[in-house]
C-alpha cells in the first residue's frame, strides 16, 4: 500500500498559543484513517492545517510530494477536498447549485457524471435538486456538503465531524453511505470525530488526540477489539475527566 499522506511536526497555534503540539502521522492510500478526541483536542485544527486553511509548522507530504509551502487553493487542486464542521452548504443555494460548486472547474458532461454519482450514494437528496439547501434536513444537509466533496473527485477527503448534530440513525446511515463509497472507489479520507464507534466502523487506523497531543494509535486490529476500543476510550475519557476537574476546580 503506496504512502498517501505524511504530516511531520505539525503544529498550529493562535493568539493565545499553541492548540496543536508536533502532530506526526501518516495514512496510505485508499484508506479511511480518524482523529479522535474530545471537544478542543486540536483535531479540527490538525485537519484544517492539512488542507492549508490554517497557518502551521512543520512538514505535509501528499504523495511523495512536499506540499508544505502551498496554500489552500493550490492543495485543493492537488486533491485535498475538505468538508467542513457544521456542512457549511450555501442554505440560498439549491441542491444542484451546491453540487455545481464542487466541480465548477470541470466540463458538464464530467460534471453530470459525479453529480449522478453522488446521487446513486445519496438518494435522499436526488428529489430535492430544485429546493434550496437550507430547507434539507441535517442529515440531508450532511450528505449534500459530503455529495459536493466528492464532485472534485478528491484524492483526499478531510471530513471534518460528519456526525456533528445528527440522531444515531442518521449517523448509522451517512456512514453506511461513507463505507460504500470507500469500498467502490477506494475512497482516501481523514475524518475528525468525537463519535468513537461510528469512526471505528469506516477507519482501518485512528490517533486519538489529547490537548493537542497524539497519546495513542489504533490499527484495524484494535479498532476491531474490545481492548483497543477501551484503550481509546479510556484516553478519550481522560479528557473529559480532566476538563470536569478543571472546571470545578
Amino acid at each position: 500500500m503506496s504512502e498517501l499522506l505524511r504530516i511531520e511536526a505539525l503544529s498550529v497555534g493562535y493568539g493565545a498559543g499553541p492548540v496543536v503540539h508536533g502532530v506526526s502521522l501518516a495514512m496510505g492510500a485508499g484508506t479511511v484513517a480518524a482523529l479522535l478526541g474530545a471537544n478542543g483536542a486540536g483535531k479540527s485544527s490538525t485537519l484544517r492545517a492539512i488542507a492549508g486553511l490554517e497557518p502551521a509548522q512543520g512538514r505535509v507530504v501528499f504523495d511523495g510530494q512536499d506540499i508544505t509551502r502551498l496554500d489552500a487553493a493550490q492543495r485543493f487542486r492537488a486533491g485535498i477536498v475538505y468538508v467542513p464542521e457544521g456542512r457549511a452548504i450555501v442554505t440560498d443555494l439549491s441542491v444542484a447549485e451546491n453540487l455545481t460548486l464542487g466541480s465548477y472547474f470541470v466540463d458538464s458532461r464530467t460534471r453530470a457524471q459525479r453529480q449522478q454519482m453522488v446521487l446513486d450514494f445519496f438518494p435522499e437528496i436526488a428529489n430535492r435538486l430544485k429546493a434550496p439547501a437550507g430547507l434539507l434536513s441535517g442529515g440531508e444537509q450532511q450528505m449534500l456538503a459530503i455529495g459536493r466533496g466528492l464532485m472534485s473527485a478528491p484524492r483526499l477527503l478531510l471530513l471534518d465531524e460528519p456526525s456533528l448534530g445528527l440522531a444515531p440513525l442518521l449517523v448509522a446511515r451517512v456512514y453506511e453511505r461513507l463505507a460504500r463509497i470507500q469500498s467502490e472507489h477506494k475512497l482516501s479520507a481523514l475524518l475528525v470525530e468525537q463519535s468513537f464507534h461510528a469512526a471505528a466502523k469506516l477507519a482501518s487506523r485512528a490517533w486519538v488526540m489529547r490537548h493537542g497531543h497524539i497519546v495513542g494509535e489504533l490499527d484495524s486490529v484494535a479498532l476491531g477489539s474490545r481492548e483497543g476500543r477501551q484503550r481509546a476510550i479510556d484516553a478519550y475519557l481522560g479528557a473529559r475527566a480532566e476538563a470536569a476537574q478543571a472546571a470545578h476546580a
